[in-house]
């Protein structure tokens, strides 16, 4: 049965969170702030920590700090109602899995801890290699479980930008990561994708490397981008042909999202540009 810690110095939250956990069969610790917490680690083994950022004492990212000497430590979720670039960046350091806002729901809570404690334990951390709110650059396992967390960091840098905006960028940057992950690095959690995320006053813009050789646009029959005008389902045909899971619409609704999409020669590093 999961073992889980949770340090929040509200008890309120603690209560609640605790009691949606039991519910669901897993075991469950609470504490009130981060030295709790670092004494609760070294006495026991734990599964997943659930920590806030603010508290008195020892702060969250106090603890993320003290943490990694560690050589083993559990999962970790950040719970905070704390959205600046700042935080976020300060948690992504400290080998967080993922970013909760809070108040916490009951389903969505349930939903993240299955997923934090179903991922490979044995997956490569994600690398931090800028931590500015205008320029984030990271490395990145090439594991489809990294793709939803780095986007749901990155998303939280854009939150002051309006909702259809952030979908349509969000949705671009998803399927390009997916297919640098997918195809540049072969599902292989030892490669890397090199991902750079700059925000200035009038653009967003996104850069993926990613450790394959490459492609040629023109091959591509699978993807939806080269269908004949006669034929809109022609990629369709070609994925079952080769097996593939259903899909091939990336790169098509991609470009049709953001503004601007370069690759380089090879096609093993991409560009997208989203106007402000």
């Amino acid at each position: 049965m999961p073992n889980i810690l949770i340090c929040d110095d509200d008890a309120t939250t603690r209560e609640m969170l605790s009691g949606v956990l039991k519910a669901n069969d897993y075991t469950v610790t609470t504490v009130n702030d981060g030295q709790a917490a670092l004494k609760a680690l070294k006495k026991h083994k734990f599964d997943l920590l659930l920590l806030d950022v603010w508290m008195p004492r020892m702060s969250g990212l106090d603890l993320l700090n003290r943490l990694q000497k560690e050589p083993q430590i559990p999962k970790i979720v950040i719970m905070t109602s704390d959205q600046t670039p700042e935080t976020l960046l300060g948690a992504l350091r400290g080998r967080v899995y993922q970013f909760i806002a809070k108040p916490v729901e009951a389903q969505m809570l349930l939903e993240l801890v299955r997923d934090a404690l179903a991922a490979v334990p044995e997956c490569p951390a994600i690398e931090v290699l800028s931590a500015q709110p205008h320029w984030v650059e990271l490395l990145v396992p090439c594991d489809r479980s990294v793709v939803s967390r780095v986007q749901s960091f990155l998303v939280r840098l854009e939150s002051d930008l309006p909702a259809e905006l952030r979908e349509s960028v969000g949705f671009a940057f998803r399927e390009l990561l997916n297919n640098a992950v997918e195809w540049g690095g072969r599902l292989d959690p030892n490669l890397k994708v090199r991902i750079s995320f700059i925000r200035t006053k009038r653009m967003l813009m996104y850069r993926i490397d990613d450790p394959g050789p490459g492609f040629r646009m023109e091959e591509l029959a699978h993807a939806a981008v080269n269908n004949p005008e006669d034929d809109p389902l022609a990629h369709t045909k070609a994925r079952e042909a080769k097996g593939l899971r259903p899909g091939g619409l990336g790169i098509m609704m991609t470009q049709q999202m953001i503004d601007e999409l370069v690759y380089n020669e090879a096609r093993n590093e991409v560009v997208l540009v989203k106007y402000l």
